[in-house]
């Protein structure tokens, strides 16, 4: 997917946290910390540096929702950290976000902290962001 149809799918996805730009996840993809995984109906942006993987965000088309494509973008999240020496991972979810959330907590993510007020949604009421964490497995030699 180009820049532009990577955003589009974002903006179906998202009102809280706000989606993302075109330009903002060109510059992004062009870091070479960051790495794009993708499915025909869905995508994961993450980045690692110096051991440590934060997942950016996961957009999966609504309607291809509930069929194993956010398993399987998370599953490719962990490898690709790990093939890039990643030992542990990190994310930020809306507190309100319970699908996002019932994903992470299947693939083993935890909570490990909150930030009060992170988000805005699109009314101006603050949504706390919850700090979610997993080890990640060492490389094997």
């Amino acid at each position: 997917m180009t820049a532009a149809e990577l955003a589009t799918l974002h903006a179906a996805c998202f009102t809280t946290p706000r989606p993302w730009s075109e330009a903002e996840i060109a510059d992004l993809l062009a870091s070479r910390f960051c790495f794009l995984i993708e499915e025909p109906a869905g995508f994961l942006i993450g980045r690692e540096i110096a051991g440590e993987a934060e997942l950016l965000t996961v957009a999966v088309d609504p309607a291809a929702r509930r069929q194993g494509l956010g398993r399987r973008l998370l599953a490719g999240f962990a490898a690709e950290a790990c093939a890039r020496g990643a030992e542990t991972a990190f994310l930020e979810v809306a507190e309100d976000n319970t699908a996002a959330r019932a994903l992470y907590a299947a693939a083993g993510w935890r909570v490990s902290g909150r930030r009060r007020g992170y988000y805005h949604s699109p009314d101006g009421r603050a949504v706390d962001a919850l700090v979610l964490s997993l080890a990640l497995a060492p490389p094997s030699i």
